[in-house]
């Protein structure tokens, strides 16, 4: 998998890539992160890739300019015969990346971040990019955050970069749900006991308790993704026995 990331502060990337799981897949080559600034592409003495907003208002916005000849680079470097790079923008104003996103762009073979800041950018670079794509409801001081926790949620999807792949699948919102509890030594903390059946050693009984902690938990925590699950005969029976266990 390949990323590029287009963004006036290529060292805040870089500097996330050498530790953990990334800087290993980096270093192993399972994964490629090259960043470009725009800056590359001012045309004025001083490098600035801002100006003024037409029709007035507060702050910069960044200029469709040099973000458009940094695609442009980007795409003259990429090998020939493979697909284009796709090009996400990184901005509030779209729909939400989730799981099921990281899932589709984890299998992609190339990817390009555009990362903005200041007020925002000239609207024009939206007819340049493949999708728009927001961590959610709130505004950061620019798109490397966001561009970041893509490359983290996509990356750990790329065979070989998680080293027990299996673990995948029961991760909060592999299926749907927010996963269950986790326990580990000591057997008690401060009077609270890890969960007898987990000590059982029967694992149909734990599978069976981990399936019903992961739907309580959906259901308490995240309604609106409860409310989205088509649930099974035996899904409602765990439900059911955990309602009558807190109400008696």
């Amino acid at each position: 998998m390949r990323y590029h990331v287009v963004t006036l502060f290529p060292e805040l990337i870089e500097a996330a890539l050498g530790v953990g799981l990334l800087g290993k897949a980096v270093v192993a080559g399972t994964i490629e992160v090259r960043t470009l600034s725009p800056r590359r592409f001012a045309t004025n003495k001083h490098l600035s890739v801002d100006d003024t907003p037409y029709g007035g208002g507060s702050g910069m916005v960044l200029s469709v300019e040099p973000l458009a000849k940094a695609l442009d680079a980007l795409r003259q470097e990429e090998p020939e015969g493979q697909p284009h790079s796709h090009r996400i923008l990184l901005t509030p104003a779209a729909a939400c990346f989730d799981q099921a996103a990281a899932r589709r762009l984890s299998k992609l073979p190339s990817i390009t971040l555009v990362c903005g800041r200041y007020e925002g950018f000239d609207d024009r670079v939206r007819g340049l990019v493949d999708e728009e794509l927001s961590l959610g409801d709130f505004v950061l001081n620019g798109g490397e955050i966001a561009a970041l926790a893509i490359i983290e949620a996509t990356a750990r999807l790329v065979p070989g970069v998680i080293g027990n792949e299996c673990s995948l699948d029961e991760e909060s919102h592999a299926a749907g749900l927010l996963e269950y509890p986790h326990y580990t030594r000591p057997r008690v903390f401060r009077d609270e006991e890890v969960p007898a059946v987990l000590l059982s050693g029967d694992h149909a009984r734990i599978a069976r308790w981990r399936r019903q902690q992961a739907l309580s938990r959906t259901r308490a925590l995240r309604p609106d993704l409860f409310a989205q699950l088509q649930l099974d005969a035996t899904d409602r029976v765990l439900l059911a026995e955990l309602d009558a266990e807190q109400t008696s």
